[in-house]
This record gives C-alpha cells, structure tokens and sequence, in this order.
C-alpha cells in the first residue's frame, strides 16, 4: 500500500515516513474463513482417504491373469483404479465442501520468482513428449480412454487432498510457505508408502521419489495461482508414466527416460536455486 500523505505545521503536504515499512518474509498470507482442521483432523482425513482407496480397491480387485502390466484389460483399470480413486474424489470433496474451503482451495495467492516457471512448463512438455504412443496405438481404444480417465481422477483426486486441503491444513496454522511445502511432500510421499500393499518394497523408492514429485505440484499450485494447473501437469505426468503399463505387455519407451531425467534436473536445480523461490524482499509500507 502506498505511503499517506500528511499536512505538516504549515499546511504543506509531505509525505509520511517509511519507518514502518517491513521487508517481505516467508509467511503464508492469511486464508478465508471456514471450519477449522487441525493437524489430527487431517491426519485422520488422510487415514479415511487411503481406507477407502485401498480397502475398495482390495474389495473389488481384478487380478491381472499372469501379465506383468499393471493394467492389462479395462476391467482391470476400472476395478483397481476408476472405481477406488472415483470414490475418494467424492470423499475429499464432501470434506472440502464441509470446512467451505472451497476459495482457498481453488485460489492460491503465493507468488515466486520468475524463474520457477520453469517447473511446470518443462514437466508438461516432457509429459506430453513421453506418453507411449507407439505401445497405446496397439491397445484396445476403451483402455486407451480409461487411461485419460484415470490420469483426470489422479490429477483431481491428489491435488484437491494434498495441494488442496493439505496445504490449507498447514497455511492456516501459520506455517511459513516454505515448510508447508516441505511438510505436504512428505506427508504425500508417505502416503503413497500403502502401495506397498500391492507393490512391494519397491514402494519406498516411489514414495521417495513421489515426496519431490510433491514438492513440484507445489510450486506449480504457486506459479498458477490457482489448482487446476498442478491438477493438469499431476495428471499428464501420471498419465505418461501408466502408458507403459497398460495391456497385456508392459510397454518401454524412451519416455520414461525423459520423466526420470527431468526429476533429477529439477531437483538439482532446485537444491541450487532453493533461496531464490519465494520474491526478493521488497519495502512494503504498512497498511494505514
């Protein structure tokens, strides 16, 4: 807000001092109204969440017949993924609508440096660039569309539960930008340690590697101002990746490459440029 402008004894104008200028920091700004969820509260949100994509995705599971695709029919995908992740959507959204979150959820005013930009324009165009066309060319056009489907519902589903209510949980309770970010990677990381389940071991590796994924929707939610374009690069990055493993064979690209690659340049760029995220701070005069 501009300095005021005041009359001195004279009856001059002159214009008031900046002493009560302060320098611009990393606090999250303030948030609108709606219930209040605590860190509890949301923590057993999270619980409910994942009981009802594992336990209905355990209820209704189609086996995969011998295939070492993850998805090798459309009664697969539909059964294992649509379904489950269909029904938490619906779950976090009554949640939202609940606590009437919805304008802080949908809008988010946290700008950054120019430069962060980068983020999401590269993890679109190499998302796009590394779906596997040659492998879905060959593949039945209802698994081809379940595909779509299920990148939206991904997108949706996880960005709404994690960039969505996650990160409210944290902002309103006065966390600085930078640990809210750090906070909801992690906890979106952890919770994808449930694959295990169905996964193995080798869910720990994803779960790492899901917590930076975190931290990218993140500074996308941030550049985008507004959730729907995590909610796009989410879900264009997981449909890439799952175009491997649809059909009867497991595809191999060199796509998949292409997605690794990134993750490691950003996440290098990243550790480099981690103090030069949030603006340069600037003399703001205080409100009058």
């Amino acid at each position: 807000m501009s300095a005021t402008v005041n009359e001195d004894a004279s009856g001059t104008p002159c214009e008031a001092s900046n002493e009560g200028a302060t320098p611009a920091r990393d606090h999250s700004p303030e948030t609108g109204g709606g219930r209040r969820l605590g860190w509890v509260g949301y923590a057993l949100v999270v619980v409910a969440y994942l009981a009802i994509i594992q336990g209905l995705g355990a209820a209704i599971h189609v086996g995969n017949g011998g295939s070492k695709s993850q998805f090798p029919t459309t009664d697969s995908m539909v059964h294992n993924a649509l379904i489950p992740i269909g029904a938490s959507i619906v779950f976090v959204i009554a949640v939202i609508t609940w606590l009437r979150w919805w304008p802080d959820v949908f809008r988010y005013r946290a700008p950054v440096q120019r430069w962060v930009r980068l983020v999401p324009i590269s993890m679109l165009v190499v998302a796009v660039a590394g779906i596997n066309y040659g492998h879905l060319a060959h593949q039945q056009t209802s698994l081809v569309l379940c595909l779509i489907v299920l990148g939206i519902f991904v997108g949706v589903g996880e960005e709404l539960m994690f960039r969505g209510i996650g990160v409210q949980v944290f902002r309103k309770a006065g966390i600085s930008e930078t640990r809210t970010a750090l906070f909801s990677s992690i906890i979106f990381g952890l919770v994808h340690v449930s694959n295990a389940i169905s996964a193995g071991p080798q869910a720990i590796l994803q779960a790492m590697i899901v917590a930076t994924s975190g931290f990218f929707f993140y500074l996308c939610l941030r550049v985008g101002g507004v959730i729907l374009l995590p909610m796009l690069v989410h879900g264009l990055w997981d449909t890439s990746l799952i175009s491997n493993l649809v059909g009867p064979t497991p595809g191999v690209s060199l796509g998949m490459v292409l997605l690794i690659l990134l993750q490691v340049v950003l996440i290098v760029v990243l550790l480099v440029r981690r103090h030069r995220i949030n603006p340069a701070n600037r003399l703001q005069a205080t409100p009058q």
